[in-house]
């Protein structure tokens, strides 16, 4: 009897407790306490642009919402919340910390704000946390209460402070890009779980602890671009397991120890780079295997090669430019010859040294698989090295200012996958070889200051991808081939100080895209003709020191970019056209010492009296008084025979004389250029039209939010209203408070230099200049893309009805991928220094009013083959910051650590390919437990294709007649096969194994017009 009084008194307890704290006994309620956190959650998001959240709603189950996972059995406890790359703006509310069941929590690459919420530091269950590439702030939380915790990434946000206590079976921590300060912890070994750690790219100082020597498993360690001190630490030599080094970028300093390969024999990829160490290389490298990747490059290394690193049969990288290295003998190139054993080695660069004597013939016995060969920068002699007919998969190659001798054979042409050459500053004689026709992918040929003689070769119209040709400081004569003028991509032509004569092609009007055309200082005659005016990218323009005769074109003021015009030293006549005082971009005028006649003009440049020459033309009038010319009004109209042979007679051999002093002049200049052009470019800022920080405040309404159409780490982009059209632009305002900022404006700057290509998104201005409070202020302006951009077209709904997703066709679908492949392959083939692009996805794909597709965001790009540098930095640092793009997209081999490439960028555009026809996010909660979007189409290609593929696709058969919907429906499952099939080449998991872009774009362009020649599209387009 008093037991069963004890468990009545136990039951009412129970109820009472349960009355009393209903958020713990009841199911209900526990259920009801994660449903108003995410509702908390939604209500701190401000901008839901692809309105992600719109399923969070009273009528749907809170565990249906979009993102949210829940437990398979009640009480349903919720636990995945992942909503990733979604543009969410907001911040992160602190009732996620009620979420007592989650496990995963992904955020990453959204808009967030304001502070990583404490309360995220105690959740007992969470093994997985993403926050990376926000704009968080303020200090990171204590995670050590976390104690599932495996995996945090931090990276790519505005966080401070020093490094939060951790939990202690964390196995990866990604804190790269922030702005922590202090130092590396050494308590950090103490959590023996941790495989892979990065930090680069932060504010780190101090040393290395000597404790990170008891990582027991750590496989990653990258500490680059900080402010890191010291000797290199030889606490790492410990760590065996590691598999990739980054201590790049840091002023580290000492010897490496001789020890380092032995000790760390499992290394694939080691970054020195950009240090102070010195002494030799150690030979004990030889002894990690397996290394891929070595960049030692921008340090004092002294002594020769070792001919040990021969054994490193798995290298495909190799970059010790940039240092003191010799080699004067033929032991000191002993490791030239060893070399050959690398069978995988694509690029190798010994430039920046001191290697001295000929090229060994053992150059021809490297890796039939080399693709970048850099000797340029040495003091090498000798003829031109014949063993370079063996690397047919050769891309760049690079001679430029040695002492090599001799001519070009021949059979150099047969290299056809050549895309830059760089011959400069040789000795180099004889013809130029007419075989350079057959290089049907090379986009810059630099073979100036040589003694290249003869005429220039004929077949240039087979180089249609050729973007750059300098052949200047030559024995050239003959006329000038008219074929260069009629390659679609030139945009820089360089013929200066040789011995043309003749005329200037009237073709030269068919060079849209041309830049720079520099004609100096030969004996080129006639009328300059007037289709120049035509080529409306022209920024500079000079053809002094020649004898052009005849009127200064007024179709010259037609181009609107021109920036430097120098016709001096000419026999040019009649006046100046008043038009070109209209040109808004003028910078330089030199009209000196040609026959003008005629009143100057008053406005624009002429209005700057230290940018226009004028000099040595007696018939010329007025103009500004800064110019100090006499009045036209008692200039003598008209003079006697003798008046004018008694000036005649006096002025010439005044004019010769400052004549032949320009022209030493000028000469001294060019040569000072010239030697500077190997570690410059041409300034962003001269080809675009200048606007002030008031001008982009003006044109965004003070940067209000309600012109925010877009924000990532380093930028805001806003819709504004610029020019005196007011045209509607979207205008990118680099936050400079945020560290990396600036660095990602020259790096898009630099990507964006020198492209034009139809599917780019086009960049109308930039903006470097102080705002209101004197700080620095950085902008880009692009052309408006009215269709926004492709992710929102893909998942945005329909305005006309809210249930449905928006229409587009397969055409349209067809046209799209064309668009971003025609673009990628012009990254990767046709422009100056191969760009790679590093973070294609929809939301980086733009579409104008039109539907064309535009790639644009060149924030992450990656320049690998550079014009005037050498350098491999570009190339290989990526390894060292970590994951560079967005997941679902990342190629595999990168997301492993691996380096950037074009092959990143195809493995990119496949899952781009496959998403725009299956609609269907990467990241979407369907791919999981090993399944993802590639071989979720593998298992269903080709038969049950139908049955995964965008259902829209399908209905839209239904708008063909009845006659045709037959042989259209077959017409579009063909297409669909075959446009699939490219897009699971391009995602291949090897590398090489993918095709390249030429490939993927012309299998496209020719599906595309299979389709179309036997299809009406429905929307009527």
């Amino acid at each position: 009897m008093a037991m069963k009084i004890t468990t009545v008194v136990q039951f009412v307890l129970v109820l009472i407790a349960c009355s009393g704290y209903a958020v713990t006994c009841s199911s209900t309620s526990v259920n009801e306490t994660d449903r108003l956190s995410l509702l908390d959650f939604k209500k701190a998001i401000i901008l839901d642009p692809q309105q992600a959240l719109i399923s969070w709603n009273e009528s749907t189950h809170h565990c249906r919402w979009k993102g949210v996972m829940c437990t398979a059995k009640t009480p349903f406890r919720v636990i995945s919340l992942h909503l990733a790359n979604l543009g969410l703006l907001g911040q992160i509310s602190p009732s996620l910390g009620n979420l007592t069941y989650l496990s995963n929590l992904t955020l990453l690459d959204n808009r967030f704000t304001g502070n990583i919420p404490p309360s995220l530091g105690h959740l007992p269950h969470l093994q997985t946390l993403y926050l990376s590439n926000n704009t968080l702030q303020g200090i990171i939380p204590d995670f050590v209460n976390c104690s599932s915790l495996k995996v945090l990434w931090l990276n790519g946000n505005n966080l401070v402070g020093q490094f939060p206590g951790l939990p202690p079976q964390l196995q990866q921590l990604h804190l790269a890009l922030n702005y922590l300060t202090g130092t590396l912890p050494s308590s950090l070994p103490n959590i023996t779980t941790l495989l892979r750690f990065s930090c680069v790219y932060n504010n780190i100082e101090g040393n290395i602890p000597k404790e990170f020597g008891r990582f027991p498993s750590l496989r990653t360690l990258l500490v680059s671009e900080n402010h890191l001190t010291g000797r290199f630490p030889l606490a790492i030599l410990n760590l065996s397991t590691l598999v990739s080094l980054g201590l790049g970028e840091n002023p580290l300093s000492g010897e490496v120890p001789s020890n380092l390969g032995s000790s760390l024999c499992n290394l694939q990829m080691l970054l020195l780079d950009g240090n102070f160490f010195r002494g030799h290389i150690p030979t004990s490298l030889s002894n990690a295997s397996n290394l891929r990747i070595i960049d030692i490059s921008a340090n004092n290394f002294t002594g020769v090669v070792p001919s040990s690193i021969g054994k490193l049969t798995k290298l495909s990288e190799l970059n010790l430019e940039f240092n003191i290295l010799q080699a004067r003998d033929k032991q000191d190139w002993e490791f030239f010859n060893n070399l050959a054993n690398c069978t995988m080695l694509q690029t190798f660069s010994v430039a920046y040294n001191q290697l001295e004597g000929q090229v060994p013939t053992s150059l021809g016995n490297l890796s039939d698989q080399l693709q970048n060969l850099y000797l340029g920068n040495n003091h090498l002699v000798g003829e031109f090295p014949s063993g370079l007919a063996n690397f047919p998969n050769l891309i760049s190659l690079e001679l430029e200012n040695n002492q090599f001798t001799g001519v070009v054979p021949e059979w150099f042409g047969t290299l056809k996958n050549l895309q830059g050459i760089y011959f400069s500053k040789n000795m180099l004689r004889g013809p130029i070889p007419s075989s350079l026709s057959n290089m049907s992918q090379l986009a810059v040929l630099l073979l100036e200051s040589n003694r290249f003689e003869g005429q220039i070769p004929s077949g240039f119209q087979n180089l249609q991808v050729l973007e750059t040709l300098s052949i200047s400081n030559n024995l050239l004569d003959g006329i000038i081939p008219a074929e260069i003028f009629r390659i679609p991509t030139i945009q820089q032509v360089n013929l200066s100080f040789n011995n043309l004569d003749g005329q200037v092609p009237t073709e030269v009007g068919n060079a849209k895209q041309l830049i720079y055309l520099q004609l100096s200082s030969n004996k080129l005659s006639g009328d300059i003709p007037k289709t120049l005016g035509y080529c409306e990218s022209l920024e500079d323009i000079k053809l002094d020191c020649n004898l052009f005769s005849g009127r200064i074109p007024t179709s010259l003021s037609n181009i609107a970019s021109l920036k430097v015009l120098n016709l001096s030293h000419n026999n040019l006549t009649g006046s100046i056209p008043l038009p070109l005082s209209n040109l808004q971009m003028f910078e330089q005028l030199d009209l000196s010492f040609n026959h003008l006649t005629g009143e100057v003009p008053t406005k624009g440049i002429f209005k700057n009296a230290t940018a226009v020459r004028i000099d040595g033309n007696r018939g010329l009038c007025g103009g500004p008084l800064e110019l100090h010319l006499l009045a036209c009004s008692i200039m003598p109209l008209s003079s006697s025979k003798d008046k004018k042979y008694l000036v005649l007679k006096a002025t010439i051999p005044v004019v010769s004389v400052l004549s032949l002093a320009m022209i030493i002049y000028g000469l001294f200049l060019f040569r000072q250029k010239q030697n500077k052009a190997s570690i410059s470019v041409p300034s962003f800022g001269r080809k675009f039209p200048k606007v002030s920080y008031n001008d982009i405040s003006m044109a965004t309404e003070g940067f209000s939010t309600s012109n925010l159409i877009g924000k990532g780490r380093y930028s805001s982009v806003y819709q504004g209203k610029l020019f005196q059209e007011r045209v509607v632009v979207a205008i990118k305002v680099f936050s400079l408070e945020t560290e990396g900022a600036h660095k990602s404006f020259v790096q898009e700057c630099t990507a964006l230099r020198n492209v034009r290509h139809r599917n780019l998104v086009p960049i109308l201005t930039a903006c470097s200049s102080i705002d209101y409070k004197g700080n620095d202020f950085k902008a880009l302006v692009f052309e408006f893309m009215p269709r926004g951009d492709l992710h929102a077209l893909l998942y945005m709904q329909d305005d006309s009805n809210t249930s449905t997703l928006s229409h587009i066709t397969l055409a349209q679908r067809l046209s799209i991928v064309v668009d971003v492949a025609d673009a990628l392959e012009y990254l990767h083939h046709n422009n100056q220094g191969t760009i790679v692009h590093c973070d294609l996805k929809p939301s980086n794909i733009l579409l104008d009013a039109n539907m064309t597709a535009h790639i644009g965001d060149f924030g992450l790009a990656r320049s690998k083959v550079d014009s005037t540098a050498s350098s491999l930095g570009d190339s290989i640092s990526a390894s060292s910051v970590a994951i560079r793009g967005t997941i679902g997209y990342v190629a595999p081999e990168c997301a492993d650590g691996g380096q950037d490439s074009c092959a990143g960028d195809v493995y990119s555009f496949g899952i781009v390919l496959l998403e725009i026809f299956f609609r269907k996010r990467p990241t979407d909660d369907m791919f999981n437990d090993g399944q993802n979007i590639v071989n979720f189409v593998e298992t269903n290609f080709p038969d049950k294709i139908l049955q995964i593929v965008d259902p829209e696709l399908l209905e839209e058969q239904h708008d063909f007649s009845r006659e045709t919907s037959v042989s259209m429906k077959e017409k579009s499952l063909e297409c669909l096969i075959s446009v699939i099939n490219i897009g699971l080449d391009c995602t291949k998991k090897s590398p090489n194994q993918r095709m390249g872009m030429q490939d993927v774009a012309a299998n496209l362009h020719r599906i595309k017009d299979a389709y179309l020649k036997g299809n009406i599209d429905p929307s009527g387009h």
